[in-house]
């Protein structure tokens, strides 16, 4: 079994902020297989499913972002996963917006979410598909900034891109990183070329 887990806020208010994009993936992944996340009696919503014949886990934390490790620790002693097996989905100011980026294993890069699972977990070699949403921010308002909603053009835009982050998902689901990683690869030359084109 292998898990993705998308780091974002609990509760309504939070649903279309920037620091969600993880939670807004998972959720457009469980849409589009007519599947819905359920509570547990741990720090996470989950889903679970099996995709051409893969079982897997879309987990959503319900701690905040700054505790997102706690979920990661629990959902390793009821699955026994391996981190290398879960693939985390998180925002990164560090990107241009809705640029995106698979990773095998890394720094927090400042990302609070991700700061925590590698806390808890004492390694940092889990991936991570880390989505852009830009810097568009002045000195100080980096939090505001990120508890901040997508725009409808921003929203309309990530839609648009829900298809690529489904399939590199996927691809993880029944090949893990490699697998995604080919895919992510492919994805993103296809990107590049249809950008070259306009």
């Amino acid at each position: 079994m292998r898990a993705i887990l998308g780091i974002g806020n609990p509760g309504k208010k939070y649903k279309l902020n920037r620091h969600n994009i993880g939670f807004l993936i998972l959720d457009n992944f469980a849409q589009s297989y007519r599947l819905k996340f359920s509570p547990s009696k741990f720090d996470y919503e989950y889903l679970e499913g099996v995709f051409d014949f893969n079982e897997y886990v879309l987990i959503k934390p319900t701690t905040y972002v700054n505790n997102s490790g706690l979920a990661v620790i629990q959902l390793i002693e009821k699955y026994s996963i391996d981190p290398t097996d879960i693939l985390v989905v998180v925002d990164d100011i560090n990107l241009n917006k809705f640029d995106f980026r698979l990773k095998k294993s890394g720094s927090d890069g400042g990302h609070n979410g991700l700061a925590s699972i590698i806390y808890h977990l004492k390694r940092n070699d889990f991936p991570r598909l880390r989505i852009g949403i830009g810097s568009d921010f002045e000195e100080g308002s980096l939090s505001h900034y990120v508890l901040s909603d997508f725009s409808k053009d921003e929203i309309k835009f990530l839609e648009n891109l829900y298809p690529v982050f489904s399939d590199i998902i996927k691809s993880f689901i029944v090949g893990g990183y490699k697998s995604a990683l080919a895919v992510y690869s492919k994805l993103k030359q296809e990107i590049k070329n249809n950008l070259s084109l306009n």
